[in-house]
């Protein structure tokens, strides 16, 4: 494994593991999932220029584009429950009573 490809790999498992272990505020778990999905793009992007395909040098927008439709969702969520709950905590979030 290059040194490149460890660097993605470990930085892509330190967002996985601060999704799994970290889940105090929604902040924190929306910027573990930005952490992962930059990890993703420029590894992606990386790929794509180091074998030169032009009919997948398109895949790199395209997750960026989903990664931007993430955080947007993501961020109009965590405006919501601010509004409603007051906090951005998750465990004040209980599903059963929405």
């Amino acid at each position: 494994m290059t040194p490149v490809h460890f660097a993605f790999s470990s930085a892509f498992m330190l967002g996985l593991t601060g999704l799994a272990f970290h889940r105090t505020h929604l902040l924190s778990a929306l910027l573990c999932l930005e952490g992962m999905m930059l990890s993703l793009f420029t590894a992606l992007s990386l790929w794509t220029l180091q074998f030169g395909s032009t009919s997948s040098s398109a895949a790199p927008m395209l997750l960026l584009a989903f990664s931007a439709c993430e955080a947007s969702a993501g961020l109009a969520l965590l405006v919501a429950t601010a509004r409603t709950h007051g906090t951005d905590r998750l465990q004040s979030l209980n599903l059963l009573q929405c």
